[in-house]
C-alpha cells in the first residue's frame, strides 16, 4: 500500500481516536485548532484521492442531499417497553415476583441505571460497522435513520478493539444534554421560530429531519444500554460486563450505571440518584432495573410486551396540563413588570403548583398564549414552574387576549417599554411600594449586607409601620421601635440590631450588589471591585473605563454610569457610609489572589456551610468555580453524597478534597475561624 495511502488511513484513525475522547469521554487532549488542521488534511487527500474514501471516514457523518421520507426497518427481536413502578412498595412487589417465578428467596442482583428522556434507537454493527439506525417505531417496526445517526459523534462508525459479534444490534438512548436543549430553544427564539417544549421533543425532531445537515447542527447524544440480536460471536454473562465490554468497543455508556443488591439495594440507588438529579447534565424520568445474570434473565422470560426480569421506576412527571385562569403582573425592585399565570393548580414536579412565569412580554407574543387556554407547565427541580406550551387544538372561543397594563399595578405610575427590550418597567422608581419592598428585601439578603433575622415579614411590618423607607433608614432603627412590632419581643429586637451592626463591616463586592443596580449580580460585582479597587473610582468611571472590567458588556456599562448619575443614589451611599457602613479600602488585584487561573468544582454536602458559601471563599481566592469536572478542573471538593463529579475527577486523576481537608485548608488561608 503506498505510503501516503497508509497516512490516510491513519489520519482516520487519529480523527475518530479524538472524536471517541472527545464525544464519549468528554476529554480532549488536543488543542482545537489541531484538531481542525487534522481535519482539514483528510479532506483534502480525499479531495484529491476520492477512490480512497471509507464509510468510517469522519467526513462521512453527514450526507450531501436530503431524504424524501424514511424506510420502514422491522426489528430482528422486537424491542420491547418497561413496566412501571411508582414506589418503593412496587419496588417490593416487583422482586417478591421474581423470586415467586424462580421459587427461591435468595438475594437477587440487579444493574441499575437512570432512564433518560430522549428516544430508543438501534444501531446495527456488521464486522464492527456501522451498516443501520433505527428508531424504536411501535416496538416492531420503525423507521430507517441511518443517515441521522451518522451525524452523531458519541456513535462510533467504526467499534474498537476486537471480538464483537459479527452481526450486533446496540440500543440505546439518543438525548440532547439540557445545556445544548437551552442554546437550541435561545437559538430558535433570537431567529423567531418555534421552541421545543422538552429535550425529549428536541431529540425526537432532531432525528426525524430529512435533511442531515441539520441535525448534525443538533447536540445530540447516545448511551447505549443492551444487545438486541447478534450472531456469529459471544457476549458477556450480566448486563454490568456487557456495559463494560461496550465501553471497550467504543460504545458511550452511563456513568451513573451500578450493581446492587436486594430491594434495599434498588430503593437506595433511587434515593440517591432521585437527590442529585438536578445536577445531572441530562434529564431522566426514571431508573431503570435489570436483573443483572442474563441466565435469570432467560429463566423470568417475558410477558405480552414487557421482560419479566426489568422494571422502570419512575419519578414525579415535570409536565402536565392545566388551565390558564390569569394573568398579573408582579413588579420586581428594578420596575420589571413580571407576568404571573394563575393556573388551576395541577401537580407537576412534584408540588402542587398554582403559579407560573410568563417571563415577559415577548414570550407571551411567542405562546401565543390566552386567559382560558389548556396550557403544558414544565417545573424542572426547583426551577420556577413555567407555561411551556399552549394545548392550540383545546382553545375554545371564551379564551382571551392577556390586557397588558399601562400603569403600574401597584403604583398606578406610567409603564414604559424600552425599544429593543421585552420587559416593561414601572416608572415609579421609590415611590413604588412594590420596587421599595424587593430593594430592600435584596438589601439585607444573605449575599449582599447579610442582615441575620431580617426577613421578608421584617421588611414588611416596617413598611407597614411606615418605618422604612430607603436602605439607610435601617441603620437607624432602634430596639424600642422594633420591639413594638408585632411578635417582636424585645430581646428579639436586641437581636437584629446587633444583626444590623454587625452587617456595617462588609466588603465592597458585597456592598456593591446590595445596591441592586439592574444587571450587576455577586460576579460583576467583585469583577468592578476588584478592577477599580474602591468605590469612588467605579462611581466616577466612564462607559470607556467600565468596559475594561471583565465581564462587562456595554449594557451593564450602561446601567452602572446611569444608576450613579441619579444624585438620590449617590446621597444614599453617603448617609450609609455615614450610618457607619465601611469595608477594607483596597481589594487585592486577582493577579495576586493563590487560586488566580484555576477551575475549582464543589460537590456533594458540605455540612459545615452551604455550597453557595464554599463558592464564595474559592472566589475570594481567584478561582473560577465551574459546575461540571473537566479535564481543565484542578481540585475537586467533594462532600458527603459526591456522585458523578467525584467519578469523573477520579477517571481523570484531578486533586480531591473531602470535607475535612477543605476546612482544614481554609483554616490555613485565614478564612475559617474552627
Amino acid at each position: 500500500m503506498a505510503s501516503e495511502q497508509q497516512h490516510y488511513i491513519d489520519l482516520i484513525a487519529e480523527i475518530n481516536a479524538l472524536d471517541y475522547q472527545y464525544y464519549v469521554l468528554n476529554e480532549s487532549s488536543v488543542p482545537d485548532a489541531q484538531y481542525d488542521r487534522l481535519m482539514a488534511e483528510l479532506r483534502k487527500l480525499e479531495a484529491e484521492n476520492p477512490q480512497w474514501i471509507t464509510p468510517t471516514s469522519p467526513t462521512q457523518r453527514v450526507a450531501g442531499t436530503p431524504q424524501s421520507g424514511f424506510e420502514t426497518v422491522t426489528h430482528r427481536i422486537p424491542m420491547l417497553s418497561l413496566d412501571n413502578a411508582f414506589s418503593d412498595e412496587d419496588l417490593s412487589a416487583f422482586v417478591k415476583r421474581l423470586q415467586d417465578r424462580m421459587n427461591s428467596s435468595e438475594t437477587i442482583e440487579f444493574a441499575c441505571e437512570p432512564k433518560l428522556d430522549g428516544i430508543a434507537v438501534s444501531l446495527m454493527y456488521e464486522n464492527g460497522q456501522l451498516v443501520q439506525g433505527a428508531t424504536r417505531g411501535d416496538g416492531t417496526t420503525g423507521e430507517d435513520i441511518t443517515a441521522n445517526v451518522r451525524t452523531i459523534r458519541s456513535i462510533p462508525l467504526q467499534l474498537k478493539g476486537s471480538g464483537w459479534p459479527q452481526l450486533l444490534e446496540v440500543r440505546g438512548e439518543i438525548y440532547i444534554p439540557k445545556q445544548g436543549f437551552e442554546q437550541m430553544n435561545a437559538k430558535a427564539i433570537e431567529q423567531g421560530e418555534k421552541t421545543f417544549v422538552n429535550p425529549r421533543n428536541a431529540a425526537s425532531g432532531s432525528l426525524r429531519q430529512l435533511d442531515p445537515r441539520l441535525t448534525a447542527k443538533r447536540s445530540l447524544e447516545m448511551c447505549c444500554y443492551s444487545v438486541g440480536f447478534y450472531e456469529g460471536g459471544e457476549l458477556p454473562a450480566t448486563q454490568s460486563e456487557l456495559m463494560a465490554q461496550f465501553g471497550q468497543w467504543g460504545l458511550k455508556i452511563n456513568d451513573e450505571q451500578a450493581v446492587v443488591q436486594g430491594v434495599q439495594g434498588i430503593v437506595d440507588y433511587y434515593n440517591q440518584l432521585a437527590e442529585r438529579r438536578n445536577d445531572l447534565a441530562y434529564e431522566i424520568d426514571g431508573i431503570v432495573y435489570k436483573v443483572n445474570a442474563f441466565n435469570l434473565q432467560t429463566r423470568l422470560g417475558f410477558v405480552s410486551r414487557a421482560p419479566r426480569w426489568a422494571i422502570a421506576r419512575k419519578f414525579p412527571a415535570q409536565e402536565e396540563m392545566t388551565t390558564l385562569l390569569d394573568v398579573d403582573f408582579q413588579v420586581g425592585r428594578t420596575g420589571t413588570l413580571t407576568p404571573v399565570a394563575r393556573l388551576e393548580p395541577v401537580f407537576v414536579g412534584g408540588v402542587t403548583v398554582s403559579n407560573a412565569t410568563l417571563h415577559n412580554l415577548d414570550e407571551i407574543e411567542r405562546l401565543d398564549v390566552r386567559i382560558g387556554d389548556t396550557v403544558i407547565i414544565r417545573r424542572a427541580g426547583d426551577v420556577i414552574p413555567q407555561v411551556a406550551k399552549v394545548v392550540i387544538e383545546k382553545r375554545t372561543a371564551a379564551a382571551s387576549e392577556i390586557k397588558i397594563p399601562s400603569q403600574c399595578p401597584v403604583c398606578e405610575s406610567n409603564v414604559e417599554r424600552v425599544k429593543g427590550e421585552a420587559a416593561l418597567r414601572c416608572t415609579g422608581g421609590m415611590v413604588c411600594p412594590a420596587q421599595r419592598r424587593e430593594a430592600l428585601k435584596h438589601f439585607v439578603s444573605r449575599k449582599a449586607m447579610d442582615i441575620d433575622g431580617f426577613g421578608e415579614k421584617i421588611v414588611d411590618a416596617l413598611l407597614t409601620a411606615n418605618k422604612l423607607h430607603s436602605a439607610s433608614d435601617i441603620y437607624e432603627l432602634q430596639v424600642d421601635e422594633l420591639a413594638q412590632l408585632d411578635r417582636m419581643a424585645e430581646k428579639s429586637a436586641s437581636n437584629l440590631v446587633a444583626a444590623i451592626n454587625k452587617s456595617k463591616q462588609t466588603t465592597l463586592p458585597r456592598f456593591l450588589y446590595a445596591l441592586g443596580i439592574r444587571e450587576v449580580g455577586e460576579t460583576t460585582a467583585r469583577n468592578l471591585a476588584q478592577h477599580f479597587t474602591t468605590l469612588e473610582r467605579i462611581i466616577s468611571a466612564s462607559i470607556e473605563h467600565l468596559l475594561e472590567v471583565e465581564d462587562v458588556g456595554p449594557i451593564v456599562a450602561e446601567h452602572v454610569v446611569n444608576y450613579f448619575a441619579e444624585e438620590q443614589n449617590v446621597m444614599e451611599i453617603q448617609r450609609l457610609i455615614a450610618l457607619g457602613v465601611e469595608w477594607p479600602d483596597t481589594v487585592i488585584n486577582n493577579e495576586a489572589l493563590p487560586l488566580t487561573g484555576q477551575t475549582w468544582v464543589v460537590t456533594g454536602k458540605i455540612s459545615q456551610m452551604s455550597r453557595d458559601e464554599a463558592k464564595d471563599y474559592l472566589l475570594s481566592l481567584g478561582a473560577k468555580v465551574a459546575g461540571s469536572v473537566s479535564a481543565k478542573t484542578n481540585q475537586v471538593v467533594a462532600g458527603p453524597g459526591a456522585g458523578s463529579k467525584l467519578k469523573k475527577a477520579e477517571e481523570l486523576d484531578i486533586p480531591v478534597m473531602d470535607e475535612a481537608d477543605f476546612i482544614a485548608w481554609l483554616t490555613e488561608q485565614g478564612l475559617w475561624n474552627s
